[in-house]
């Protein structure tokens, strides 16, 4: 699935003040941008009719996931022996990963085409809740009379009061109370931010197909 995209927000810097006896932060603040749209009630609710929509193919999915474990188990487990063996023949090692590899890449491309209908779907409800991220952060530093707002693993210490996550995610419920999950035929990930605001991805749903294990001591 698309990947997360780094938001930072910064102006003047000003010495951390933070009231811990109110909801108010002056002068800096922390942010998760993927957590406020990840925790949105129109992304809650677009998932659940996603898994609800695609269940037969999601379902489909996690079936073949799994007979695909089990096809490949063998060969990493041959592979590994031979690579514990004392002076292994490292040209069939070289074979041994080489069809590993092969099979794994086509098993990655049958779960992409299993799924794509609902990483699809994913994709674009995610994008239009993005879309009005960039505005929730503005409105949320306005009110809490923030100049610099950073993410929460870049700072050494932070008051509880100083995350404005929940508070860019209540913003983001007034602003887009639901979103669609049917993607007009031609749309592609990423038009709507073309030209705006970086956008925020959600975290992988069930709908993200995972990879078999690859071969180790290659």
């Amino acid at each position: 699935m698309t990947r997360m995209t780094a938001l930072l927000l910064a102006a003047a810097a000003l010495p951390l003040a933070v009231s811990t006896a109110s909801a108010q932060v002056n002068g800096v603040a922390v942010a998760n941008p993927e957590g406020a749209v990840a925790n949105s009630r129109a992304w809650a609710a677009a998932r659940t009719q996603i898994e609800t929509t695609y269940k037969t193919q999601i379902d489909q999915a996690n079936a073949r996931r799994e007979a695909i474990s089990k096809e490949l188990q063998p060969l990493v487990t041959a592979y590994q022996t031979a690579a514990r063996a004392p002076n292994p023949n490292q040209a069939s090692l070289q074979s041994q990963a080489q069809t590993i590899q092969t099979r794994q890449q086509a098993a990655e491309q049958e779960l992409g085409q299993l799924t794509l209908p609902a990483q699809r779907a994913q994709a674009y409800a995610i994008e239009q809740i993005s879309a009005r991220l960039n505005e929730a952060v503005q409105t949320v530093v306005r009110a809490r009379n923030v100049s610099l707002l950073i993410r929460p693993d870049a700072a050494l210490f932070t008051q509880p009061t100083a995350d404005i996550t929940p508070a860019i995610t209540t913003e983001l419920d007034r602003l887009v109370p639901t979103v669609g999950i049917t993607p007009p035929a031609n749309w592609q990930p990423g038009q709507q931010q073309q030209g705006a605001a970086p956008a925020a991805t959600a975290p992988a749903a069930t709908t993200t197909p995972a990879r078999p294990t690859k071969p180790s001591g290659r």
